[in-house]
């Protein structure tokens, strides 16, 4: 039998997906899989737990929300070794989850999975640390990460929402920066800088419309917007989808972005987590050396190649 870990986070999700969780071993079990459970006590665990993983291993299944997906790509690119990996989403939001086609029952999502396909993904770096899906900075942004669990745990994803509107008293926070991308250096002053490879975020669906997780790009946008009534105003517009020749908005499709503050800005949002830091200066680039197990539903629309989708179709 081959050999797969679930590295899960017994605090995430409602309680029927925890029992549901508990229920995967045997699932697996039919399709030829004997099972190892790992779950994590605190933040860093879902890291720690896949690098040391032994290297029979044959597939590690993350299941939480998406900052438990981040760890574990981060602990499996530690590796020398890499394991086939595939998420389970089992969190609040579960944007990156939504956007490879996943429902909100966990034993179907695992059947979809198990009959899905293999596919490589491009695993964007900050600095050399890794994100799935999206790594900011700006206003209001930290609602990802500080949100009280209380909220969460109540309100789900409307907690989110009510933390954000709370955090709206702030002024709009002004970097002074400069950043380098696509053979152009631009000095200027902006409000929110995104670094994305998702067409969701925030429970928004189609931030982008065209996205492909293996294309060797990632987007970035850059807003210049310095007031409530200007962030408010390319906020709707967004929502309606028109991001990419917004007035307010700079725009770039690229594989290598590089941006320097004036001075050391406050803390970045990846994946939906703190990304805590002492240095003016950020490199993005892209990570090919991971490969995902996904279910078959958003295969044609988030990626280039479909060869492994084509000989599962056969």
């Amino acid at each position: 039998m081959k050999k797969c870990a679930i590295v899960f986070n017994p605090e995430s999700g409602k309680p029927k997906d925890k029992k549901d969780i508990l229920t995967l071993p045997a699932l697996l079990s039919v399709n030829n899989y004997e099972t190892i459970m790992c779950p994590t006590t605190k933040r860093g665990d879902a890291s720690r737990i896949i690098k040391e993983l032994p290297n029979d291993i044959d597939l590690v299944i993350c299941c939480g929300g998406d900052g438990t997906l981040n760890e574990s790509v981060r602990g499996n690119l530690l590796r020398r070794k890499k394991i086939l990996m595939a998420h389970l989403p089992v969190g609040t939001v579960n944007d990156v989850g939504t956007m490879y086609g996943f429902t909100k029952n966990t034993i179907i999502n695992a059947q979809m999975l198990l009959n899905g396909s293999i596919k490589n993904i491009d695993v964007c770096l900050i600095n050399k640390r890794p994100f799935v899906y999206v790594a900011c900075i700006g206003s209001y942004v930290d609602a990802s990460y500080n949100t009280p669990r209380n909220l969460k745990k109540r309100f789900g994803r409307l907690g989110y929402v009510m933390n954000a509107l709370y955090e709206l008293k702030d002024k709009v926070k002004l970097f002074d920066l400069t950043y380098e991308v696509n053979g152009k250096k631009v000095t200027g002053t902006y409000s929110f800088v995104f670094v994305t490879n998702t067409c969701r975020m925030g429970g928004i669906d189609h931030i982008y419309n065209d996205v492909k997780l293996d294309d060797d790009e990632f987007e970035v946008v850059l807003c210049t917007a310095k007031s409530k009534a200007e962030l408010l105003l390319i906020g709707s517009k967004i929502l309606a989808g028109e991001i990419k020749n917004m007035p307010g908005l700079e725009y770039y499709r690229t594989n290598k972005f590089k941006i320097k503050f004036d001075k050391v800005p406050p803390s970045w949002v990846i994946d939906g987590e703190e990304y805590s830091h002492e240095e003016k200066e950020f490199v993005f680039s892209i990570n090919k050396d991971i490969n995902m197990m996904l279910p078959k539903k958003n295969i044609v629309k988030l990626f280039t190649s479909l060869e492994n989708y084509e000989e599962m179709e056969e």
